[in-house]
């Protein structure tokens, strides 16, 4: 009868596994792992807030930026309109760069040359152009960038434009081949530019200067 007993007990109990860590390392992780999962939710959920204001920053500045280069480009326009329409039989027979007499630009990568050509100031034009007054020693070179050259066009005098409102534009002859492309990228935002000031174009290419017709 006992050993029945003790047999009938010993098949109801229940052995329990050892204690170990693994309840308590797996309790007192998931309020870590939860603290670090909102943290790191919260970090990139405020994140693009941080990158829309600097976004809207940005838009703002441009925005500004565009309206004053708008601004600049409105008054120049209004001072080149003062010079005349140009007048096609004063420049087209020329094809020689350095007796043309308008405002000539040469467009480099990412600056252009204005050369003007003040008149010669004597009256009875004797020696017009020769030692006593050269053309070199009339002729002024100066580098403007892009976004400068509406106001450098209109702060000319009125009489660096005998053949009235137009401009010759060259490609940089002297520069590599390299640079070609980035050159005439430059050449037609400059042809651009002179379109929206009023502007008439008179592109030159070649070596010697052969004009483009």
């Amino acid at each position: 009868m006992k050993s029945s007993l003790k047999s009938k007990r010993c098949c109801n109990t229940v052995e329990r596994p050892p204690k170990t860590w693994l309840g308590r390392s797996t309790f007192l992780g998931l309020p870590l792992f939860t603290a670090m999962a909102l943290s790191l939710f919260g970090c990139s959920h405020r994140q693009p807030a941080k990158d829309t204001a600097s976004q809207a920053e940005s838009k703002a500045a441009q925005r500004e930026a565009r309206k004053a280069a708008q601004t600049r480009e409105n008054t120049a326009r209004q001072e080149l309109e003062q010079i005349l329409p140009p007048s096609k039989n004063l420049y087209l027979g020329i094809r020689d760069k350095d007796a043309y007499g308008n405002p000539f630009l040469v467009v480099h990568p990412e600056t252009i040359t204005l050369t003007i050509i003040f008149p010669d100031q004597n009256p009875n034009g004797f020696g017009t152009g020769g030692l006593l007054r050269p053309v070199n020693a009339r002729r002024q070179q100066i580098e403007v960038r892009l976004a400068d050259l509406p106001k450098a066009l209109a702060s000319l005098p009125a009489e660096v434009w005998p053949y009235g409102r137009v401009v010759a534009v060259e490609e940089s002859p002297a520069a590599p081949r390299a640079e070609r492309v980035a050159i005439r990228r430059n050449v037609e935002a400059t042809i651009q530019v002179l379109n929206d000031l009023g502007v008439v174009v008179d592109e030159w290419t070649g070596a010697k200067g052969s004009l483009l017709r």
